[in-house]
């Protein structure tokens, strides 16, 4: 799996909007500078999460478990020797 640019931009604007825009269009009030900062916060968070989520997927670092059958016939089927494969 490789990455692809599209959904790095989708959820990037995403997350742009929510952090960037969505802060100027908060009403007037006295909790008006809190949810501003709440906003910036969520978007920075939630957008390093997913990035880290879809990173972890590029190269997984838990692989299939093969019992030592499997292995021996993969290691067969692909030329190398299954010798050293049997320790």
């Amino acid at each position: 799996m490789g990455a692809s640019y599209i959904p790095f931009i989708v959820f990037t604007t995403l997350w742009a909007i929510v952090g960037i825009v969505l802060p100027f269009v908060v009403p007037k009030g006295p909790n008006r500078g809190i949810i501003q900062v709440v906003l910036m916060l969520t978007a920075a968070t939630c957008w390093l999460f997913w990035l880290c989520c879809y990173m972890a997927q590029m190269n997984p670092l838990i692989g299939p478990k093969l019992d030592r059958h499997t292995i021996m016939i993969l290691a067969k089927e692909w030329g190398n020797s299954p010798i050293t494969l049997a320790k």
